[in-house]
């Protein structure tokens, strides 16, 4: 089964956590403390393997989720970093936040790495902690939630040519006949519901990369019919070569086919008409193909070759196939699309907020939210005091009490972070 497109969850490794811990050894007075800090937790890193070609992996796994790192130690000992968790995807992978619907890294050379999720700082132990003021301090900080998305990754196939037109042209019949690739060739529309590979050697040692992709029809770039399914996997092809049905045995013009098709292409992606394009008329050695063929070729006004064909006879398809050969030596191997893509992670600067938001609760309760204070929230050890006192300052720090007192609040008011309350208390 070919599948190119899934939803998936990531989740990176939380960070170790500090300990708090003193030193106590004979002979060595006011020992002070030492616990040690945290490790880090694992990232999720998508990793191309050429070997893959569809995301079939991640039909029956839908969570990744890297370890944690491990707790700090005494004697200043650091809690050992979690490897990473790496997960391989064929070339052409595109992963998409699908929350925010940005980009978050397009992968297409074998071995290129994106971090997709980043693990979560280790907290520091106590030492980290000491001050003149205060030498031995009973906290320390949890380990760093590392971050969860969820995530849609996508495959565009790296083919080099790809063959478009309507459904029952002949294009599966066409990468049969070139290739060794077996499609399903049938006769009703819709029969490749999936792209096929299939390598043309071309007999004088050169070859390339042949995708038979899904027939397409009127209104694709807005979704009909196998719509965007198709349209995807065209945007990594260097060459198109467009099948047409020149003997029009679907009761079609071949001229309209062949304008309808084109403006598909352009709706989608305005750039796809820069590609080089090849017509295949097909079906030569039908009744009318003749006919149709030479009224076509008074009608195109674009500078495009033209070759007749019969892939039932096999004629025509040595000069198309050199034709194509010869235009691909003369397009460099990464199209600028994909050389303008960030090979890594892309970073957005986004303007910093304050850090949380206040809302209320049909109960009456006041409830904060945001990353950074929901972060500070669970790098915090309530079980210690001093560590809650800790707490307090960072959110007066924030301006949390302040803005609480202009919403209202009052003594006693019950005030909510993620599932605990607490009261507010002048």
């Amino acid at each position: 089964m070919f599948v190119d497109q899934v939803s998936v969850y990531v989740k990176a490794g939380d960070g170790g956590n500090g300990l708090v811990a003193y030193r106590r050894e004979k002979y060595v007075p006011l020992g002070g403390p030492a616990g040690g800090d945290g490790g880090d937790g694992g990232d999720v890193v998508f990793k191309v393997d050429e070997g893959l070609n569809t995301l079939m992996d991640f039909r029956y796994n839908r969570h990744f989720k890297a370890k944690r790192g491990e707790n700090g130690m005494s004697k200043n000992q650091h809690g050992r970093n979690a490897s990473p968790l790496t997960v391989s995807v064929p070339p052409g992978t595109t992963v998409i936040d699908e929350d925010t619907n940005q980009v978050i890294a397009d992968l297409t050379v074998h071995g290129q790495e994106a971090v997709i999720a980043r693990g979560g700082r280790g907290g520091r132990g106590n030492s980290r902690f000491a001050t003149p003021r205060n030498p031995a301090p009973d906290f320390a900080e949890n380990g760093e939630p590392g971050e969860e998305r969820n995530i849609k990754v996508e495959l565009k196939l790296i083919a080099d040519v790809g063959l478009v037109g309507f459904p029952s042209v002949g294009k599966s019949t066409f990468l049969s006949v070139v290739s060794a690739a077996k499609p399903k060739i049938a006769d009703y529309h819709f029969t490749t519901l999936a792209p096929n590979l299939g390598v043309v050697d071309t007999g004088d040692g050169r070859s390339f990369v042949l995708a038979d992709l899904p027939g397409l029809i009127e209104g694709a770039h807005e979704g009909v019919g196998l719509g965007h399914q198709f349209l995807r996997h065209v945007e990594r092809t260097r060459v198109i070569i467009h099948v047409i049905d020149m003997a029009g045995t679907e009761g079609r013009a071949p001229f309209e086919d062949y304008q309808k098709i084109n403006n598909e292409l352009r709706e989608y992606d305005e750039k796809l008409m820069n590609r080089p394009q090849v017509i295949a008329a097909n079906k030569m050695d039908m009744p009318d193909a003749e006919e149709n063929l030479k009224k076509f070729k008074e009608q195109i006004e674009d500078d495009i070759p033209v070759f007749p064909i019969s892939t039932l006879t096999k004629s025509g398809l040595r000069d198309l196939l050199y034709t194509v050969a010869d235009l691909l030596e003369k397009i460099p191997k990464n199209t600028d699309e994909i050389e303008d893509t960030d090979e890594t992670v892309v970073y957005r600067y986004q303007k910093e907020d304050k850090g949380f938001e206040i809302s209320r609760d049909d109960d009456g309760a006041f409830v904060l939210t945001g990353p950074r204070i929901e972060k500070l929230f669970k790098m915090t050890d309530f079980n210690r005091d001093e560590a809650v006192r800790r707490f307090a300052r960072q959110m007066r720090t924030m301006g949390v009490d302040d803005e609480l007192r202009k919403r209202g609040a009052e003594d006693g008011d019950t005030i909510r972070i993620l599932q605990f309350e607490f009261e507010f208390v002048e």
